[in-house]
Order: structure tokens, then sequence, then C-alpha cells
């Protein structure tokens, strides 16, 4: 399976400034993701950055990377410039990966990868895990995914879905086990030539009310396989506790002489 890992990362984040440069274990962050990102099966990885101090902090680590205008919407919108600086064709298989998951796991990578290139009935595949925590199933910052019957996503929402009707009469105090509820990891594979053509779809007003990204593309009725992994991924960094957080993994998995992925 041949497939292209693009890493979108941009300067500016109103939580952590200069994100992707943040030291982590004498790297930047972003290196640190192309590192873990190049431990998958991915026969290329590339970050798509928004600045020249990302692609010569890349450059210096041996890290590929292209620049980016710096006035895209999303991340989605970078990729698809990227896809053509690079010169994808249309049914070659792109995995986007968050510049913010310095301990994403490459099994997961590959899991999300080869689940598009085995369903030629959805542009994309995406993953998702089970929630086990009354709060993680509560909190507005977890999205959440329903699928159907063929393991496709029905809907995305920062509520708590599916709604349990007669076991949350009295308040959410336990979850349903069949079907469990899903946390979606924000991880994507997608064909080049739909990553390309994503930018030009109009907004969904959906999109709009939840925050999330790949509601317009349930919305223009395309389909998005998804992956139910048995792991749950590595904490990513938004805030800088995130940070202290993964520099504190990464020193202990240096002091043990470990490259291994640790999971929450």
């Amino acid at each position: 399976m041949s497939f292209t890992v693009l890493i979108p990362a941009r300067l500016a984040s109103s939580r952590l400034p200069n994100k992707p440069l943040a030291d982590i274990a004498g790297l930047p962050m972003v290196v640190r993701v192309a590192q873990a990102a190049s431990r998958s099966a991915a026969h290329r990885v590339v970050v798509a950055a928004d600045s020249a101090r990302i692609v010569a902090a890349c450059q210096q680590h041996g890290t590929e990377a292209v620049l980016t205008r710096t006035d895209h919407p999303s991340g989605s919108d970078r990729l698809a410039e990227a896809c053509e600086q690079l010169g994808l064709d249309g049914d070659d298989l792109v995995v986007n990966v968050q510049g913010d998951e310095p301990l994403i796991a490459p099994q997961m990578i590959d899991a999300c990868a080869a689940l598009l290139r085995q369903r030629p009935d959805c542009v994309m595949a995406t993953v998702a895990h089970a929630i086990d925590d009354v709060a993680e199933f509560n909190n507005p910052n977890v999205v959440k995914v329903v699928l159907d019957a063929a393991g496709r996503a029905l809907y995305f929402s920062r509520a708590p879905i599916a709604w349990w009707r007669d076991g949350f009469a009295g308040g959410i105090t336990q979850l349903p086990e069949h079907p469990a509820p899903l946390r979606h990891v924000g991880l994507y594979a997608y064909r080049a030539g739909f990553l390309r053509r994503f930018p030009g779809l109009s907004v969904a007003p959906l999109e709009t009310l939840e925050s999330l990204e790949q509601l317009r593309v349930l919305w223009h009725g395309e389909r998005i396989a998804v992956v139910v992994s048995e792991q749950r991924p590595g904490p990513g960094v938004d805030t800088p506790e995130d940070l202290a957080r993964v520099r504190a993994i990464f020193a202990g998995a240096g002091a043990t002489g470990s490259r291994t992925t640790r999971q929450n």
C-alpha cells in the first residue's frame, strides 16, 4: 500500500503561539510529528507549512516540507494546495496527520489509509475509539461520531450522541453498552482528487454550527469510512499544559531508551 502523509502546520495559535516550533526533547514539535508518521507505512511524509520558518526548521532536521499560502481557512485547504505542489494524482492516497500530534500511533495511520483503499464507496476515512468515561462523553471538546451498518459516519457532534432515551432520563450517569459511544480521532485519509475538490464545496450550516469541518463532507452527500480502533491516541498539544505533559512523556521515554508511543 502506497500513501503520502501530509502534516499541516501554521504558526498562528491563540493558545500556544508558534506551536509547530515548540521544543520537544530538542526538536521542533512538527519534526517530532513527522518522525512518528515516518514509522508508518507511508512512502513519503511532507509538512505543509504557512511559514518559511517552519520550512527551514524541517529542512534543518531532514524533514521534507513545502511552503503554502498563509490565507487558507482550514488545514484541508492547505493540504489541497500541497497536493497540487507535489503533483499527486487523483487516486493517490493522502493521510492528514495533525501537526500537534507528536505521539500519533503509526499503526493508526496505516489502518486509516488501508480502510480507504478498501472502500471505493467512500471519499475519506477516519478513526474513532470507544468512550469509557462519562465525563469524556459529556465534554463538548470531545467530538463524537455515530456509524451506519457499513461502518460509515452518519454524523459527528460535540454533543453526547447517540442519546440513550431511557437511560439518560435522569441525566447522564452511565454509558450505553450497545452501541458504545465513539470518540472521533482527528486523523483523515483522502483520495487526492477529493482533497483538491474539497475547498470548492460550499460550507455547510451544520459545519458552522458545530465547528466541525468534516460535516461539510456529509452535507454534500459524500461518505466517510471509520476505523474503530482499540488504541487511544497519545495526547495532542493545544495548550501550554499539554506541551508540558508531552515533554514529560518524551523525557521519560528518553530515560528508558523507549521510542514506543504511549497511550492515554
